[in-house]
């Protein structure tokens, strides 16, 4: 696999997110073993940045991810991220000072490992100052336990600040062919030198094409509950889904790696993480690396009118700034 740049952090090119192993989607925690062979897979096939969260259980991801790496640390490019538990009893997203040293050294300890390679700020809290979470951040790095510092849905006054504080490596956020707003912010990112990693960059596997009912979702999966996956912008977000399988059709791929080569387009500096508890999947996924798509599928592909509804529920929705 190719690779790209986060700041100065190389890593291949697409990356795998693992919350779905354990939280939050159908089939979560049903199969660790089989996620193990995923995490394996994905480094045999040069799938380096792997992404977690203390918050993703809570807890159990950090340690599946632990197990999957045990042997290989020097393979990985390590991400977690803190912020959405409060280690200080207080009530919501917590990013001051005491908190983040209490989460780190928590991940430090369910991963198994010596330091993180990507440490992010899961969501801004606006109760601290930015400047205050990246302070305590960079005495982690001072003190060899963190590499490499990230925020995550955060807007460019924010990273603006957190830059003037200590270099940020990576903002992740969601940026799809169904959510496109990253686009805004690339130009700040590019001239703070800043990467970008994309999670959701299936639109929760919607851009597949494999998803054509929500009956099929468990209880308790996320997508129940977005507003993507409701009514009639269920019904309409399928007819944009279905269109990227007829470029698919034209590539000779499927409509996952036609999504993920869509989004590889768009600079070596944005690394996305599609999420998968499966070999077969992650192997797709992959293999999106070599996907190459004609000027005319680019134009087609950037013409598709926005998805219908917001990629969060309200809730969600006030804890990422725009």
């Amino acid at each position: 696999m190719r690779n790209a740049q986060l700041g100065d952090l190389e890593v291949g090119r697409i990356g795998l997110g693992a919350m779905g192993m354990s939280h939050a989607y159908t089939g979560a925690g049903s199969d660790d073993d089989e996620s193990i062979r995923t995490v394996h897979r994905a480094l045999d096939l040069g799938v380096t940045l792997i992404d977690t969260a203390e918050v993703y259980g809570p807890y159990t991801n950090e340690e599946l991810v632990g197990r999957a790496i045990r042997g290989r640390r020097d393979e990985v490019v390590l991400a977690t991220k803190f912020g959405m538990i409060s280690h200080t009893g207080r009530d919501g997203a917590d990013s001051s000072p005491e908190s983040i040293r209490t989460a780190v050294d928590g991940s430090l300890r369910r991963l198994g490992v010596d330091h993180i390679d990507l440490c992010y700020q899961h969501r801004v809290d606006p109760r601290t100052p930015i400047e205050e979470t990246v302070g305590a951040m960079a005495e982690l790095v001072t003190a060899g336990k963190v590499r490499h510092l990230g925020l995550s849905e955060a807007w460019a006054d924010t990273l603006r600040r957190a830059q003037a504080t200590h270099p940020i490596t990576a903002l992740q956020s969601e940026y799809s062919l169904f959510t496109r707003d990253q686009e805004e912010l690339l130009p700040v990112l590019r001239e703070l030198g800043i990467g970008l990693v994309a999670y959701s960059p299936l639109g929760r596997g919607f851009l597949t094409g494999q998803i054509r009912s929500v009956e099929d979702f468990a209880d308790g999966d996320l997508r129940r509950d977005n507003p993507r996956f409701v009514g009639e912008a269920f019904r309409r977000n399928l007819a944009l889904a279905d269109e990227v399988g007829a470029v698919a059709a034209e590539a000779g791929a499927t409509p996952g790696q036609v999504a993920l080569a869509w989004l590889l387009g768009k600079g070596h500096d944005i690394v996305p993480i599609p999420g998968t508890k499966r070999v077969a999947r992650l192997e797709e996924n992959a293999a999106a690396d070599a996907v190459e798509l004609t000027a005319d599928q680019r134009r087609r592909l950037d013409a598709l009118p926005p998805a219908e509804g917001g990629h969060h529920t309200e809730d969600q929705m006030r804890l990422i700034e725009r």
